[in-house]
């Protein structure tokens, strides 16, 4: 994915990854300490999906996701769910979740019988994927790189999920 970038002087980090099969915002920085930041779950930084679903969710399974659940590395820690649009076969949610684990999103999915169809990482903390479509990238402005430190420095406490 690096490679796709223009080539420069300095070592970049993705803050974070995708699926494979998961599209959306993803960071590059080339600062390690933000990298760390954005990423440990002790800093709990929000990461927002659109998540599109098989089926119509209930209470429950909202009630379920949001409280969290046991996976087998740990806790997800707490979520939010809204859903966005139902339809008679799918449902489109936008789930928030503090904690990046390998496939966490599609898995806390899976256990309230509900696989995911599509995935899309709209949000990093502050910073929103805007009207970038696949395979399209932007420098961050003063303002965002900003907005992101102050989230990462605001963010100290352990948050759920954290291991």
């Amino acid at each position: 994915m690096l490679d796709l970038l223009p080539k420069g002087e300095d070592r970049l980090y993705p803050a974070g990854r995708l699926d494979a099969d998961t599209e959306g915002l993803l960071l590059i920085t080339n600062d390690g300490d933000l990298t760390y930041r954005l990423t440990h779950p002790r800093f709990g930084v929000p990461k927002v999906y659109e998540a599109e679903v098989e089926g119509r969710l209930s209470g429950d399974d909202v009630h379920r996701l949001t409280r969290g659940m046991m996976l087998t590395e740990g806790h997800t820690g707490r979520t939010e769910v809204t859903i966005l649009r139902e339809e008679r076969e799918r449902s489109l949610v936008e789930i928030t979740v503090h904690a990046g684990r390998k496939r966490m999103v599609r898995r806390m999915f899976d256990a309230v019988g509900h696989r995911v169809v599509r995935l899309r990482r709209t949000r990093i903390g502050p910073l929103p994927l805007g009207g970038l479509k696949p395979g399209q990238w932007r420098p961050l402005t003063e303002a965002e790189v900003g907005q992101l430190k102050a989230a990462v420095t605001r963010e100290t406490a352990p948050q759920g999920g954290a291991a």
